[in-house]
């Protein structure tokens, strides 16, 4: 498979693929790359083996901020890169993943769970 940088560069690309009204509203989210999900965040996300979860939003969701969300730390996306290259036989399914699971996970930054992914065939 590619190095690093190529794949970090990929998360990049579905980034810059977002319209800009989306881009825009996504100032105080960081998005980064890492090898594999901690103990923490396979408890979050209610997985217990680390191969089972590609991405995770960690954060408040824009529809449930209220007025009190005010000098917030930002929120994080983490794009899990050993699961995803793990599940991928060509470079070009680990593009098509890291698009789609950094779209699910951005989904989630704007309050859409995965049931109503579900329902609009977006899984």
């Amino acid at each position: 498979m590619e190095s690093l940088d190529t794949f970090e560069s990929l998360v990049a690309e579905a980034l810059d693929q977002l319209p800009a009204e989306f881009r825009e509203r996504l100032d105080n989210v960081e998005v980064v790359v890492e090898p594999w999900p901690d103990a923490d965040a396979l408890h979050r996300a209610g997985v217990t083996h680390p191969t089972q979860l590609l991405g995770l939003y960690h954060g408040i969701p824009q529809t449930r901020r209220t007025h009190r969300y005010t000098f917030m730390l930002p929120d994080k996306i983490s794009i899990y890169r050993e699961p995803i290259l793990l599940r991928c036989h060509t470079w070009d399914e680990v593009r098509q993943t890291v698009q789609h699971v950094v779209l699910h996970e951005i989904a989630h930054h704007f309050g859409i769970s995965d049931a109503r992914l579900r329902e609009i065939g977006a899984y």
